[in-house]
């Protein structure tokens, strides 16, 4: 987990609410508002300006202070993997610092184009980044589903490593198989994080879920062999 990340972003501002993420797949011009004169130390408003504009302006720091975290990964891994250990000395020379850069590569190696979510903020990727690719779409699909905050997001993640850690192997006990008592299924913790997502998705016990996955198998592999002998 990276815990310096915002909740909207790696840099949110104080006293600026969550402001909606734009549409998957938009395309929105990242720059600010004519109204104000963008410092290095600060934002200057030289006249008066009306609510809509200060909520856009909002809206589009949030967008950019989100946007960053990505770009100063991508331009890390870029670094790495054409210069060598020159990047480094690049490194030095701005005002940056090598480990928050590494935590923001790491995470970008994690996801590619393709797969970051416009709606989702980086923070909500960091959550998952430490998974697999299965579990990180299905994580990040119902964070986007469900309009889930980083925090909400962490808090199931949390809840489902809690149930794995807790009852989940001894769910997993074949009591239901009617073949012999004590048998019981050794998955990896990455399996069983998986099997526990199935079944939290389809409103089902671990267990039974299991049962119906083996009978599911089972009937398939019935058919492949029957019709392999017709």
């Amino acid at each position: 987990m990276i815990d310096h990340v915002g909740e909207n972003g790696n840099h949110q501002a104080r006293g600026l609410a969550p402001v909606p993420k734009p549409a998957h797949g938009d395309q929105q011009r990242l720059g600010l508002d004519p109204a104000v004169i963008p410092r290095r130390t600060g934002l200057q408003f030289p006249a008066p300006i009306p609510l809509a504009s200060w909520e856009r302006i909002g809206r589009q720091l949030s967008l950019i202070a989100d946007s960053s975290a990505w770009w100063l990964g991508d331009w890390l891994v870029y670094g790495e993997s054409h210069y060598n250990e020159r990047y480094r000395m690049a490194i030095e020379r701005t005002a940056l610092d090598y480990q928050t850069l590494r935590n923001y590569a790491w995470v970008t190696r994690r996801f590619s184009l393709a797969r970051r979510r416009d709606r989702l903020s980086f923070a909500h990727h960091a959550e998952v980044a430490a998974l697999g690719e299965p579990e990180q779409d299905l994580w990040l699909q119902r964070a986007e589903q469900f309009g889930w905050s980083r925090n909400r997001l962490r808090k199931e993640l949390k809840g489902a490593a809690a149930l794995k850690r807790g009852a989940g192997r001894d769910v997993v006990q074949a009591e239901a198989v009617p073949v012999g008592a004590g048998f019981r299924l050794s998955p990896s913790d990455e399996q069983l994080e998986r099997w526990e997502l199935a079944a939290r998705l389809q409103n089902c016990e671990l267990s039974n879920w299991v049962v119906q996955a083996l009978e599911m198998l089972a009937e398939e592999v019935i058919k492949q062999r029957a019709a392999a002998s017709a």
